[in-house]
């Protein structure tokens, strides 16, 4: 597991690299409502493009089912439909993603001085929104069969290219921060492309060949059976984020920089959790179906006290260095002061986001994909909305806002552990198949 894990590891760092250069470049070469505009948009873009990642990690879910049964017939199906599911919907969000940028960031509340560089950034973005899709597709189908290397090495090169670029447009030639968005859109095509050659030189029976590329009607169900639930679980919980992101946005310009920054610094603390989330699934996946039970059950141990023993170290030292961290993208002392309050009411309770995560994680890849769905769903969506609503209106404060992440994570936490240690996920797994078989 930590084989697979640390190269899943390495390549999110790269991945976390885009968004991160971006906000530095921007927040040091143009100013703080540059920043503002790019810090603002990780929930919105979760938003647009988590219904998708869903969806590919419900078809690694199946891959990595048909791989540990050595059923490469079935796997080749999932492959193709996967991808041109990805095909098809990644055309879609780059359509929606330009068309709806406009209206969404007014919806958001985005503030006046700051709207004109939002919408720059967005419609930059998504109109690479089909390289976004087919990557984390690519990568999907990768990881499903154990390969967590040959994205990793994409990653460096798609991040270096990307570094280049804002270095060249944005710092050098002063183009803005269109030219930031442009420059991550450009190399998420690189990464994309990468994966996708070499799944089509690749001699192994995940072998990617393009005249084969179809809807396979009963992959594609299983597919949506397994993607479907976390697909709708992201863009909901991403929708409640927007509204979060919403409540941030009324306290100002500072208040936005500084958040945001934050908002790419925990993308990195977030790391080790979603390394071993994927691990999880995929081992969990493969595992069950090649009948090793034992085995799962102590790999899963592992991955969960590994994971959170990471994600709270992470969160201790995040604590202490939050004014140097926060203070690495912007100058202003009021934005410094909104982010460092944000970030020290959030990361002393990573370990329970870490948690959560690899629970949901060992459920995907047990075919269980309904139970986060619900569990998040509650916890992390109707919970914090309605926490923002009622406690905003009386203490109207951003600490107020800071404190609806831990609450939620409490609670999704006792919830994911009452049902770990009482239900039988491993043997309903095996009871499924064998329906499915029938």
């Amino acid at each position: 597991m930590l084989l697979f894990a640390l190269p899943v590891f390495l390549g999110n760092v790269f991945q976390q690299l885009y968004n991160a250069f971006d906000a530095w470049c921007v927040g040091n070469y143009i100013g703080d409502s540059a920043l503002a505009a790019v810090s603002s948009s990780g929930s919105l873009i979760f938003m647009m493009i988590s219904f998708f990642n869903g969806v590919a990690m419900g078809a690694g879910v199946v891959i990595a089912r048909c791989f540990g049964a050595k059923q490469y017939d079935e796997m080749g199906k999932a492959i193709h439909t996967a991808v041109a599911f990805g095909l098809v919907t990644g055309a879609a969000l780059t359509v929606a993603g330009v068309t709806l940028t406009p209206t969404i960031l007014r919806w958001m509340g985005t503030p006046e001085d700051v709207l004109p560089q939002s919408i720059s950034y967005f419609r930059f973005y998504f109109a690479g929104g089909i390289f976004t899709v087919m990557f984390n597709m690519f990568v999907g189908i990768l990881h499903a069969v154990g390969d967590s290397r040959h994205p990793l090495y994409y990653l460096i090169i798609s991040t270096c290219v990307n570094i280049v670029l804002d270095m060249v447009l944005v710092a050098g030639l002063g183009f803005g921060v269109g030219a930031a968005a442009l420059a991550t859109t450009i190399s998420q095509g690189i990464s994309a492309l990468l994966c996708c050659i070499h799944l089509m030189h690749t001699d192994a029976p995940y072998k990617l060949k393009l005249k084969e590329v179809r809807f396979h009607w009963k992959s594609l169900g299983d597919i949506v059976r397994y993607g479907l639930p976390s697909g709708v679980q992201n863009s909901v919980i991403a929708l409640a984020n927007v509204v979060v992101q919403s409540n941030i946005n009324s306290f100002g310009k500072a208040a936005m920089a500084g958040c945001g920054s934050y908002a790419k610094l925990e993308g990195f603390a977030f790391l080790p959790v979603n390394c071993f989330t994927q691990a999880l699934s995929t081992f969990v996946g493969q595992n069950l179906g090649a009948g090793q039970h034992e085995r799962v059950k102590k790999g899963v141990g592992f991955g969960i006290i590994c994971s959170c023993l990471m994600a709270e170290v992470v969160g201790v030292l995040s604590y202490v260095f939050a004014p140097q961290m926060i203070g690495f993208f912007s100058e202003s002392a009021e934005s410094v002061g909104y982010g460092v309050s944000h970030m020290r009411t959030i990361c002393l309770f990573y370990s329970l986001l870490a948690f959560s995560h690899c629970i949901a994680g060992i459920m995907r890849g047990a075919g269980k994909a309904t139970v986060p769905m619900f569990t998040m769903l509650a916890c992390w969506c109707v919970i914090r909305v309605a926490y923002i609503s009622v406690a905003v209106k009386f203490v109207n404060e951003l600490t107020t806002v800071s404190w609806a992440y831990p609450i939620t994570w409490i609670l999704s936490s006792i919830i994911f552990l009452i049902y770990f240690l009482k239900a039988d996920w491993i043997h309903s797994f095996d009871r499924a198949n064998a329906t499915q078989k029938v």
